[in-house]
């Protein structure tokens, strides 16, 4: 059997990117403790990264590089704005116990959309909120093996992810 549409991919890997030095930094394992289980095709994974795995069996190892344009993107200067400092008022005080730099602030959107931004820089008016995926403008390398693979249930298929060990359980 080979990775393909509507099969269920376990996989084990190293992830790293670039570092301002231009070296490798680890940046995430799925070890075969906590491997990363997938339904491929369904479009919950950057696309390049199934295209590297298409047709490769149980035991087939890989290594390969995503560019930022087919990864999280590059980075977007658009996406650092001010945001006024009140946004972060609950009760009318402002929470400044998760105004870290460097943290990542859940918000929503007028539209009640969720997001994350990292927080770049509090001033006393406004908050310097970075919008950009943590990945974007990053080199991304994988090195892994693929170590189990099989078909899809009909349930899996109509939910469009992965039930069971390593997946949603519900």
């Amino acid at each position: 059997m080979k990775i393909s549409p509507n099969k269920v991919v376990t996989v084990t890997y190293e992830l790293q990117t670039d570092d301002e030095n231009g070296a490798r930094a680890l940046v995430e394992t799925a070890d075969e403790s906590n491997p990363l289980a997938f339904l491929y095709g369904v479009g919950s994974m950057i696309p390049r990264f199934e295209e590297e795995l298409a047709g490769l069996t149980i035991g087939d190892d890989f290594t390969f590089s995503i560019s930022p344009e087919e990864g999280y993107g590059v980075f977007d200067d658009q996406a650092v704005t001010h945001l006024p400092i009140d946004v972060f008022k609950t009760d009318g005080v402002i929470d400044f116990g998760i105004l870290k730099v460097g943290s990542y602030v859940p918000l929503m959107d007028q539209e009640g959309h969720t997001m994350r931004a990292r927080v770049v820089k509090v001033f006393p008016d406004s908050v310097l909120m970075d919008f950009n995926h943590p990945m974007a403008g990053k080199n991304l390398h994988f090195k892994g093996k693929v170590v189990a693979l099989r078909n899809a249930s009909p349930d899996e298929l109509s939910h469009g992810h992965v039930h069971g060990e390593g997946g949603v359980h519900h």
